[in-house]
């Protein structure tokens, strides 16, 4: 008789820790567009976000096509993280119509992107885009990612959109967004004093040019003639008359065409660098950070 006070009080010990237990693990389902996505949901949500990236790092987030894969990830999503300024255009609004999952529709709260929360390059809106000329971001430069510090505000607005769907960790949210933003501001220092002198680069599309108006450097030229197009002989032929003699140095990123980048350097008698312009899938914050150390040391070799 005397054991069943005691088998009772076990009973309700061991469910007190399933439900603990169904609690901790009840992480919010979200889905990022691409791996900078990724990296921004994982530093600010920690163990408290089940990600989901539709994009790989190393493939264009301009052409991807719609799997099905995609839409069952969209399906059961409560948060969409995206790049935006319609980085993702051709493809994710496809993939999130096709989910029936309308809670993460754009303009929904289940729908957030990152290009939205900070001031953009290059924005033309849509009366002054010109399609023929290249200009296929009216709303601006959607390569948010190569700005830290812009990464680092995103970082911010977005602890309070997941604050919204776990009230009960909004605070350590909140916590991880300023522990991002201190450490984007305490490597500045370091990065402004590698580039201290550096040139210029050409760069194969406008996809950096965040990080040159970040630390205030030129931009020499653009391999493509227009954003989107590949390079031609003549525009080639431009640059190297145009940059001959001077110093620089060439970045593309690792999934961009090598054609013309060969010659160019070859004539320029510059170094050409092939880098990451999303970090590693399923990493956080210091992967990222080391992604920019790689452009940083890359920009610095044209010194």
């Amino acid at each position: 008789m005397t054991e069943k006070p005691a088998m009772k009080r076990n009973i309700v010990s061991i469910l007190l820790l399933l439900a603990a237990s169904s609690m901790a693990s009840a992480a919010i389902p979200v889905v990022a567009s691409t791996t900078s996505a990724e990296m921004l949901l994982r530093e600010i949500g920690g163990n408290d976000v089940s990600i989901t990236t539709l994009a790989a790092p190393d493939r264009d987030a301009h052409t991807l096509q719609v799997k099905p894969s995609m839409m069952r990830a969209l399906r059961g999503a409560k948060l969409v993280v995206a790049m935006g300024a319609e980085l993702e255009v051709g493809w994710l609004p496809l993939a999130i119509s096709s989910s029936a999952n309308p809670a993460v529709l754009p303009g929904t709260e289940g729908y957030f992107e990152v290009a939205a929360q900070v001031p953009l390059l290059d924005v033309k809106g849509t009366a002054g885009a010109d399609r023929a000329k290249g200009d296929v971001h009216p709303m601006g430069n959607p390569h948010v990612q190569m700005d830290p510090v812009r990464m680092a505000d995103a970082g911010v607005a977005l602890a309070e959109r997941l604050g919204r769907f776990d009230p009960a960790h909004a605070a350590d949210f909140r916590a991880h967004a300023q522990a991002f933003k201190q450490a984007v501001s305490a490597r500045l220092p370091g990065w402004q004093q590698q580039l201290a002198g550096v040139p210029g680069a050409v760069i194969y599309h406008k996809d950096a040019d965040y990080l040159m108006d970040r630390f205030k450097l030129p931009v020499l030229g653009y391999v493509e003639p227009l954003p989107g197009m590949p390079p031609t002989a003549s525009h080639l032929a431009g640059l190297v008359g145009r940059l001959k003699g001077k110093k620089g140095v060439i970045l593309h990123t690792v999934f961009q065409s090598n054609g013309g980048i060969d010659t160019l350097a070859g004539q320029l008698g510059w170094k050409a660098w092939a880098l990451p312009l999303d970090p590693p899938a399923g990493s956080g914050g210091a992967a990222y950070l080391g992604m920019i150390d790689q452009w940083v040391r890359a920009l610095a070799s044209a010194k």
